[in-house]
């Protein structure tokens, strides 16, 4: 088979055709990265110029893989990150800092960073006017949210007005940046891109607190909030419906400003899984959210070439034929870990269907404390049960996380080699 770019490559993939090789992604978006810290390892064990980590998602600490690191490993994909992060500042101002652990970083002034004596904390849109929304404590590694909304009735509140500031819309300036990096990761690389656009993750916990909001009002504890399906579904179902439009509306400007140089757009990255099971009953996922899940993808579907990538952790096998109908092209990060994903099964029964992006490695056990010779072992088997028919993306299964030893990240990298 001739050799391919990584474009084709991952094109292929997605498409259902068996590439040259098994397509490869390393911090291609904000669940497919490393921290910074085992980043900054991974790179003294392979011999690259030391340099601080550029912090390309401050809420998980994700560090930005530089082009050389990408080009020694292999990578085919490049994130098309958005201007603005989690905590709903534009991610620039970067200053110094070295982690508690002495990882020496480049992170973001605009969210209006401080140290204290129990931690470092961010605030929303950089505001130090209103309460801090993260905190990462001295002894951590990433940011966790701060639940500042009062604990309130759905029965008392207006959903539309709870959320009106959640999913605002595209801006000006936002479509000129897209437009304008698009073209650059297109025409400048042989990479896929991978548009990092969100907003369509119904329910998603990681945003439910309203991190990037001054002042988030509503319905906004996680327990509240999975109450709230029984209690008053029309409150949630208001709720999505504001944010379907918002999305089909971002969908639009979006699609104005970077036309097909994008393969994939990650529309939703709401965890519907639990390690034994899914958070809600098939039923409940059918009535109330596959309906809007729908009405995206079909946007997306007659109107662009994209894929469109769902993610969610844990057990998520008993809802992807609903995923599928509601069309979803791309799963990640195929937790196989979880009660009920094996992979085998799972490939037989969908790999025609959906492209699996990620599961090449386990980032709970395998990856931070296996040996390497038990990584490489786990990512070939994977590799040869996957591969077949392409379908398949490689890719950690989430993020890989700090402390995990950079001798079996080069192990992972090394059994790729042989894809």
């Amino acid at each position: 088979m001739a050799t391919m770019t990584s474009r084709e490559r991952v094109r292929a993939a997605l498409a259902h055709k068996q590439p040259d090789r098994v397509p490869f992604d390393l911090g291609g978006s904000i669940l497919t990265g490393i921290h910074a810290q085992t980043l900054f390892r991974l790179r003294q064990l392979l011999g690259l110029p030391e340099r601080r980590i550029t912090i390309c998602d401050p809420f998980q600490m994700l560090g930005r893989v530089d082009e050389d690191l990408a080009a020694l490993v292999g990578v085919d994909v490049v994130g098309l990150y958005g201007r603005i992060n989690m905590f709903g500042a534009v991610n620039g101002d970067f200053f110094d800092w070295d982690l508690p652990d002495g990882t020496p970083v480049r992170f973001p002034g605009t969210t209006g960073w401080e140290a204290r004596e129990e931690g470092f904390f961010v605030y929303p849109k950089g505001d130090k006017s209103v309460a801090p929304s993260g905190r990462m404590p001295k002894s951590g590694f990433f940011f966790d949210n701060i639940e500042r909304a009062p604990r309130v009735d759905p029965d008392d509140r207006d959903a539309a007005a709870d959320f009106a500031l959640d999913w605002g819309p595209l801006t000006d300036e936002d479509a000129r940046y897209y437009e304008q990096n698009s073209r650059e990761l297109y025409e400048g690389t042989n990479l896929s891109v991978l548009g990092l656009l969100g907003g369509g993750g119904l329910g998603d916990v990681a945003m439910l607190p309203g991190p990037g909001l001054l002042n988030p009002t509503g319905v906004r504890h996680m327990e509240d909030w999975l109450c709230a399906h029984i209690s008053n579904p029309d409150y949630i179902t208001d709720i999505f419906e504001v944010q379907t439009q918002a999305c089909l509306k971002n969908l639009e400007i979006y699609h104005q400003a970077v036309g097909e140089r994008i393969d994939c757009v990650l529309l939703s990255g709401t965890d519907f899984g639990t390690q034994q099971k899914p958070f809600l009953a098939v039923e409940v996922f059918q009535r109330m959210y596959k309906p809007y899940y729908k009405r995206m993808c079909d946007w997306i579907h007659r109107n662009t070439t994209w894929k469109a990538m769902f993610h969610s952790c844990g057990c998520v096998e008993p809802l992807l034929e609903d995923l599928i109908e509601a069309g979803m092209d791309v799963l990640n990060p195929v937790q196989f870990s979880a009660n009920g994903m094996d992979p085998m099964d799972l490939k037989t029964r969908y790999g025609d269907r959906i492209t699996f992006w990620g599961g090449g490695v386990d980032t709970q056990k395998t990856l931070p404390f296996g040996t390497p010779e038990e990584v490489e072992q786990q990512v070939a088997e994977r590799l040869e049960i996957l591969s077949p028919g392409g379908g398949f993306v490689f890719a950690a299964i989430h993020n890989i996380v700090a402390n995990t030893s950079p001798q079996n990240v080069q192990a992972m990298l090394r059994a790729l080699q042989h894809r």
